[in-house]
């Protein structure tokens, strides 16, 4: 689809929510509980609450999205009126699934395949699209391309040449006057997010992703083992003890202090890099993750955003024209103006977009490679998945266990989950 034919259906779709019914409606959203997301999610919101003459409602999400999940299924469980409108994880979407409006009847066809098919897939359970796609992301690696620059090093394709880059800089950097400098910072708390750290180093040695696709237990093998060695040779080395307690903003926070060379995150680090009074502005870089090994193959986990509707809304289709606004072409190029990546096709074109996110110029390509998490072959179970295989690797990371031990036994407890349905 060319740009002009997504801006004039996003014309059309403008219209048909400027002229909703005159009855108001009140429609409550969960947005993200901070920063750029909860300002993006609350003005849009706001300018579709003045477009339509309906009011809208924002609540925030936890600062912690794993707690977001729990949340939602007390929430939804007690078929509550007071959410309407749900930002959810693509993991999610078979957990909540029979809370959903199915909105495959509520929105036309064309505008439902301008997205990409992959983010289709991850709100579609069972022939039914429970959710609309909002944002798609994967793991990037970030890094200080001035201190790069200052010592001739190039950008690291493999882990182990990380780790030789971040320890030189690091070095260097410590004995010119920054004691606080460290290599890398990265996700290593115990919690979904290291689930997506851990899955990335092992897919990217060719170890697999835990689970199959078609649900075989692949953890315990000789190429996972080697991955999480490496990752636990980080710690107390170029990455701090306190890793082990940093989730997403923790590790951003070092960062964007100056006081790590590189730092595993999403897209939206970009954005905070680069805005007015960052101190980093105009001095990172961002690339794919290194691979294992020489024709290895990058592997950052596939995250997507999803917008869904509660079946027990109070106005179903009131819900629906905020998602359908949400998630419009309008909207979300605005939010890839502030390096949010658009789920899309149109605006991987855009040269406005691809001005202001460099990073999209592979993004494309990067989701096309990433590594899935086993959230689909797992379903309502994948929290209890996930559990496991976050726990076992931090085990590892703490220096509780061998990779070898902790594997072994991640593999045994996921075949027990197997055994009794997942």
């Amino acid at each position: 689809m060319h740009w002009t034919k997504c801006v004039k259906a996003a014309a059309l779709a403008t219209a048909a929510f400027a002229a909703f019914p005159a009855a108001a409606a009140e429609v409550s959203i969960f947005c993200s509980s901070a920063g750029a997301e909860l300002e993006l999610c609350q003005s849009a919101s706001e300018a579709w609450a003045k477009e339509t003459g309906n009011t809208v409602k924002i609540n925030k999400m936890p600062a912690n999205w794993g707690e977001a999940l729990p949340l939602y299924q007390q929430l939804l469980a007690g078929k509550s009126g007071d959410v309407d409108v749900l930002t959810l994880d693509n993991i999610w979407v078979g957990t909540l699934a029979s809370h959903l409006v199915d909105l495959r009847q509520k929105v036309p066809a064309d505008e439902v395949s301008s997205h990409f098919e992959s983010s289709l897939a991850d709100a579609t359970i069972n022939g039914q699209l429970l959710a609309m796609p909002w944002f798609v992301d994967a793991g990037l690696m970030f890094y200080r391309k001035d201190l790069l620059e200052k010592y001739g090093k190039a950008e690291p394709k493999t882990w182990r040449e990380l780790t030789e880059t971040a320890k030189l800089i690091q070095d260097k950097e410590r004995a010119s006057g920054s004691p606080d400098m460290w290599g890398y910072v990265w996700q290593g708390r115990a919690y979904e997010g290291l689930t997506c750290d851990a899955l990335e180093w092992v897919a990217s040695y060719g170890g697999g992703t835990f689970i199959s696709p078609e649900g075989e237990i692949t953890a315990n093998n000789p190429k996972a083992a080697e991955a999480l060695d490496i990752a636990r040779s980080w710690i107390g080395g170029i990455s701090p003890e306190g890793v082990l307690n940093y989730d997403e903003e923790g590790s951003r926070g070092v960062f964007e202090a100056g006081n790590s060379v590189f730092h595993r995150n999403w897209s939206y680090v970009w954005g905070t890099t680069q805005a007015d009074g960052s101190s980093l502005r105009g001095k990172v870089g961002v690339m794919a993750l290194p691979v294992g090994a020489e024709g290895g193959k990058s592997s950052g986990c596939y995250g997507a955003g999803l917008l869904g509707v509660s079946k027990y809304a109070d106005d179903v289709d009131a819900a629906v024209s905020l998602v359908r606004y949400l998630t419009g072409a309008k909207e979300q190029k605005r939010r890839a103006l502030q390096a949010y990546s658009p789920t899309l096709k149109a605006l991987y074109e855009d040269k406005d977009v691809l001005a202001a996110n460099p990073s999209l110029q592979f993004a494309e390509k990067a989701y096309a490679e990433s590594a899935s998490r086993p959230s689909q072959v797992t379903g309502a179970s994948y929290n209890r998945v996930s559990q496991r295989i976050f726990n076992g690797v931090h085990n590892v990371l703490s220096g509780k266990e061998s990779a070898d031990d902790a594997l072994a036994k991640v593999a045994s407890d996921l075949e027990r989950l197997k055994a009794r349905g997942w």
